[in-house]
């Protein structure tokens, strides 16, 4: 999957995956993690997500990383806020209101840029990724963070040849394989939502669930990638 596939996405409005509400896992299940007021809170993929706002009124520093400029924009403008915007290596990077965008390619970040995350909010990273990707995406999260971080994880799970991704089916043995070994892992939840997503039911899918995940990062030493 190449950069080019977000950035025709975002150009050409195709952002189902958006939603312009706060995601429901959000309130039920973010306030179990204990993290604690003032602490920064990473959002890969993160695109116009109001999660971030609804993360940020809560007193958290959110960090967000996101390939597309346009979101980017998209976010800040249509909040509100006027981003105060400078390059910082790789990654052109805006901020305002207690959030900070890095835009750039997330596989790019290193773990000194995310030195003081003490949790992260994957509702929509891991499930935007190819097999082949989550792998890559999993080695390179386990050396962002650091011991003791927490994580919030959303993954949907269906038949995947009834669909091409995004998202993508991420089964639940799937995760244990991608974060097992350097996370605790514990499913909070599962929901079957095919009947509230006719979009999913008219590409053919016949099942869809999806799971809720709270992580903590083990003592571990960091891998190849």
């Amino acid at each position: 999957m190449q950069h080019e596939f977000w950035h025709e996405r975002w150009q050409q409005n195709q952002i189902g995956f958006h939603r312009d509400e706060v995601n429901a896992y959000l309130p039920q299940f973010w306030p179990g993690l204990g993290i604690a007021a003032g602490s920064q809170v990473f959002v890969p993929l993160c695109g116009k997500s109001w999660d971030m706002l609804w993360l940020r009124d809560l007193g958290y520093e959110v960090i967000g990383v996101e390939l597309s400029a346009l979101a980017v924009q998209a976010f800040f403008a249509e909040n509100g806020l006027s981003a105060h915007s400078y390059q910082q290596g790789k990654f052109s990077v805006s901020e305002a209101g207690g959030i900070r965008i890095y835009c750039g390619d997330f596989f790019e970040l290193t773990a000194e840029l995310l030195a003081d995350t003490a949790a992260v909010y994957d509702r929509a990273a891991l499930v935007a990724l190819p097999a082949e990707m989550r792998a890559v995406y999993a080695v390179h999260m386990q050396n962002l963070l650091a011991s003791g971080t927490q994580i919030l994880l959303v993954a949907f799970d269906y038949p995947q040849p009834e669909m091409q991704g995004p998202p993508f089916s991420v089964p639940a043995d799937e995760v244990q394989a991608l974060y097992q070994a350097w996370c605790k892992v514990e499913l909070l939840h599962t929901q079957d939502i095919l009947a509230s997503e006719p979009r999913f039911r008219a590409k053919g899918v016949s099942r869809m669930q999806e799971l809720v995940y709270a992580l903590q990062v083990l003592d571990k030493p960091a891998v190849d990638e």
